[in-house]
């Protein structure tokens, strides 16, 4: 099944934000703030609440399974080298937690690990507006190449990271 996954890779020195400016300001004019961990701080409270969030997120990912408990998720997600709190942008509207983008540092590239946001709030463009947040990231890092990979009938993430700019990658 591995094999037929769909493998994205976005040249972070062409992405161009300013396309993509008025996703950030629509999320403003809705009261929708971007932030990441690392503002909030990463604290024990902070990242159960992640966790909930991502759990949320993912129960509509086709072919997820069973999502973490929060301990494999500590450890499979958080306390590893690539886990860095500034690469986890988290949309706020007021002090609820509605969308979350986070993305794992690596050698080379950075890796989008997950994008979701609330039932409640979808449609809005806030994914989009993360995920732009979130390039600086991948430049203070100082890659070039953006990855993530997505099962194939998970259409809207695919369809959503086209229009930012991913492509097929090797």
């Amino acid at each position: 099944m591995a094999d037929h996954w769909v493998r994205l890779e976005l040249d972070v020195t062409a992405f161009d934000a300013g396309r993509f400016e008025p996703y950030l300001d629509r999320c403003a004019a809705q009261g929708i703030r971007l932030t990441t961990l690392a503002e909030l701080w990463d604290t024990p409270e902070h990242r159960r609440a992640l966790y909930e969030l991502n759990r949320e997120c993912s129960a509509d990912i086709p072919g997820r399974g069973a999502f973490y408990s929060y301990d494999e998720y500590v450890e499979q997600r958080l306390a590893v080298p690539e886990y860095d709190p500034r690469g986890v942008v988290i949309a706020l509207d007021g002090d609820t937690w509605v969308g979350m983008a986070a993305t794992s540092r690596h050698y080379d590239f950075v890796f989008n690990e997950m994008t979701g946001v609330r039932a409640g709030y979808r449609g809005r463009g806030i994914s989009i507006a993360m995920k732009t947040f979130g390039m600086d990231f991948a430049r203070r890092c100082g890659v070039t190449r953006v990855r993530t990979v997505h099962h194939p009938k998970n259409t809207t993430a695919i369809a959503m990271n086209r229009t930012l700019g991913f492509v097929e990658a090797e």
